[in-house]
């Protein structure tokens, strides 16, 4: 898990450089499988009706209910890595 955890702080460092911003799709992917790898099973309740951005990081996050801690590295790592090629 050592290595995977250094590529995955690594990607969470190269993703800072990407040349273009990603779409919000591809942001919103980014940051579940963040948070899922980081702190587990989302805990948090549901952001207000009118909190457009936060609602939709919550789905996102939600979505990955149950996905285990180094399987979302790997998906993260592959993902920056894929924005970077």
């Amino acid at each position: 898990m050592n290595d995977l955890r250094r590529e995955f702080d690594q990607a969470a460092e190269d993703v800072k450089q990407l040349a273009r911003r990603p779409d919000n799709d591809t942001l919103l992917r980014l940051y579940a499988l963040y948070k899922q790898a980081t702190e587990g099973d989302i805990h948090a309740d549901q952001p207000g009706f009118f909190d457009f951005v936060g609602t939709a990081k919550h789905e996102a996050w939600n979505q990955l209910r149950g996905l285990g801690a180094e399987e979302a590295m790997r998906r993260y790592v592959a993902l920056v890595r894929q924005l970077l090629a």
